[in-house]
């Protein structure tokens, strides 16, 4: 626990102070840094997700704690649409965009619940979980499709709020733990059949 905390920590502070000093904001460069940002997140999601952390909490965690988890990804996403309303944020990133990532949020505490009293079968937690990994790629997606390198949404829509603390832990922090939970959970529902 304490290596897991120190790790997470010092995570956070290399990303903090990069977005901090500006280096995540330098578009200037090929590549440019925010796409270590992104290469870097990708690893750590398939890193804790595949790794033996993953297998631990797949095996040792209940499936419905796991689908839980998941939903801090609602409040986020309201927290996400009043930056968008703010103007922090460009609109595609939200709910009123092409952002839907709510729905998991939403879903994984009904999923959940049901997992938890036994009144749902593992067919809802796979697709729960299939459409879940495929709705927050989609947010990762459209996210880096709005840097100021590709501004495909246009010019006036572009993703930098992400390049500044505190909204830098985002990706760096809540995106890897949604990619990572959604590949536990289908670990957990491999290792499940397996026992049975």
């Amino acid at each position: 626990t304490v290596r897991a905390l120190s790790l997470s920590l010092a995570w956070m502070i290399i990303w903090g102070l990069a977005a901090g000093r500006g280096i995540l904001r330098d578009w200037s460069r090929t590549p440019p840094p925010f796409a270590g940002l992104v290469a870097a997140v990708a690893i750590l999601s398939l890193v804790v997700g595949c790794g033996p952390v993953g297998r631990r909490l797949a095996r040792h965690v209940p499936l419905w704690v796991l689908i839980g988890v998941q939903g801090f990804r609602l409040p986020l996403e309201l927290a996400m649409h009043g930056l968008y309303e703010r103007g922090i944020m460009p609109v595609q990133m939200s709910y009123s965009g092409r952002n839907l990532d709510v729905l998991t949020g939403a879903g994984a505490l009904i999923v959940a619940a049901l997992v938890a009293t036994q009144r749902s079968g593992r067919s809802v937690v796979w697709g729960w979980n299939v459409v879940g990994l495929l709705l927050v790629l989609n947010v990762v997606t459209v996210g880096v499709l709005s840097t100021p390198r590709f501004q495909y949404f246009g010019p006036d829509q572009v993703n930098v709020f992400v390049t500044y603390v505190p909204f830098v832990w985002l990706p760096v922090v809540l995106v890897p733990a949604a990619i990572a939970g959604h590949i536990i959970v289908f670990r957990a529902l491999l290792l499940s059949r397996g026992r049975a």
